[in-house]
């Protein structure tokens, strides 16, 4: 890796840039093959945990669990943890027995007639030199403020069986995307995060909701607690030319653009990886505390479908009978939760959520991510199947008896039983070696290639 430069963005040259990554990105999406391939049928595993049922109603919070973010503890593998997003709910904390350890509130709204916080996604970031202490961070996107919390993770405080996060967000941090807080509350806000390490700095890639734009802050020590700045913005094309030279865009509600909420950084290789949902799975690099020129890696199966939108109903209506077979085979939109399997030698996996279809597509890691196959966890003795599922995390590190060789944590937008007319969700933790084994020829087990906190 090459050292972290200094540098000073304008609005000029971010324009600039901005327009030259927009044509690059429309050539790329043009050149892929217009001939899908078909794909085998998934294969099926079941989960080994899952959480309790949480419920998005009045009684029950408002709480929507959505993306989940596994800390390893570095003393007992055993005790370590999954933090996860419940939306208007805030936070919750399980160990790997899916028992819930602490609740954190989202904040409150800063006043009358604005939004309160809403937790999208999460990840986790290890050893940031904070006042002086190495402090691993739970970092959140708060997509009803528009900014990024960040909690200390106590390894004390987990072998003590005391509640282990605590926030540290900097006082009087700005917006991530909007120009003042009447922008905030329109609520086109931060959405999907991922953060990852380089050269001892600690960044993280953020989404917005409704655009086709992504942010790169790195995080800063202030006064000993976690305050951003922007290093680095790119936008992914909101429109296509298919082959042939006809322009298609995705099926989107008036005045929206395809959004990103699924994204997980390589860290080894340092290239984020984002599921544009109605698109497809992007490849960015990450160099030097910019991005690269986004790559198409795969595409949705509604890529390219003809639509209208039906006013009525609020919704779009794909024109299936006039296909034009440019999409792809393997995702079904929304292309959602993405995580990296890391592995000895480069190799390895990247997962991506086809919420479409209820399965999980994986491919290798590298320039061309070729696709492996696919999996869906079904109903099984110890939990049901998962359906709709937004945000993800693959582990390889041993975690203890439950998972020694790895998990992989899921949401599960369909928890059952169903209570009465409440609709459940919740997060079911699976056994990497049980996914890796139903493969006809059998995914990669390393255990030992990777530690997520050897981040220098």
């Amino acid at each position: 890796m090459r050292p972290s430069t200094a540098r000073a963005m304008t609005a000029r040259s971010t324009a600039l840039r901005g327009a030259t990554a927009l044509a690059a990105l429309l050539l790329v999406a043009t050149a892929l093959a217009a001939e899908a391939v078909g794909a085998p049928e998934p294969v099926r595993t079941e989960a080994e945990v899952e959480t309790a049922a949480v419920h998005d109603d009045e009684a029950g919070g408002n709480a929507d669990a959505d993306d989940p973010a596994v800390w390893v503890d570095p003393e007992d593998s055993g005790r370590s943890l999954v933090v996860a997003t419940l939306k208007d709910a805030g936070l919750d904390v399980y160990g790997l027995d899916g028992r819930r350890l602490q609740h954190v509130d989202a904040p409150p709204a800063p006043g009358e007639g604005s939004e309160p916080g809403r937790f999208n996604n999460v990840d986790v970031v290890y050893g940031f030199e904070l006042d002086g202490r190495r402090t691993d961070l739970a970092l959140v996107s708060d997509r009803g403020r528009d900014r990024l919390r960040a909690y200390a993770i106590d390894p004390a405080a987990v072998a003590a069986g005391k509640p282990p996060l605590k926030d540290i967000t900097a006082a009087g941090v700005g917006p991530v995307f909007s120009k003042d807080e009447a922008e905030v509350d329109e609520q086109r806000n931060a959405y999907g995060l991922a953060a990852y390490t380089d050269d001892g700095d600690a960044f993280a890639v953020v989404s917005r909701r409704e655009e086709t734009g992504l942010k790169l802050l790195k995080l800063k020590d202030q006064d000993g607690r976690i305050g951003y700045a922007a290093e680095d913005a790119v936008g992914l094309p909101g429109s296509f030319t298919l082959p042939g030279g006809k322009p298609w865009k995705p099926c989107a509600d008036p005045g929206e653009g395809a959004q990103v909420e699924g994204m997980a950084v390589d860290q080894e290789k340092q290239v984020l990886y984002a599921a544009q949902e109605d698109v497809g799975l992007w490849q960015i690099e990450l160099d030097d505390e910019e991005f690269g020129t986004p790559a198409l890696v795969d595409r949705v199966r509604e890529y390219g479908v003809p639509w209208t939108y039906d006013t009525s109903k609020e919704e779009c209506v794909l024109d299936w009978a006039n296909d034009p077979g440019h999409g792809g085979s393997r995702l079904s939109a929304d292309a959602e939760g993405v995580t990296v399997y890391h592995a000895a030698d480069g190799k390895g996996y990247v997962l991506a959520s086809s919420q479409g279809d209820d399965t999980f597509a994986v491919y290798g890691r590298g320039a061309r991510a070729p696709y492996v196959g696919s999996f869906t966890v079904t109903d099984g003795p110890a939990a049901d199947g998962v359906q709709h599922s937004d945000g993800a995390m693959a582990l390889n590190v041993p975690l203890g008896k439950q998972f020694p060789k790895g998990v992989l944590v899921t949401h599960d937008g369909e928890a059952t039983p169903v209570d009465g007319d409440r609709e459940g969700t919740n997060f079911k933790f699976v056994k990497w070696d049980g996914i890796a084994a139903a493969f006809p020829k059998p995914l990669i087990v390393d255990t030992g290639s990777f530690d997520p906190r050897d981040t220098d």
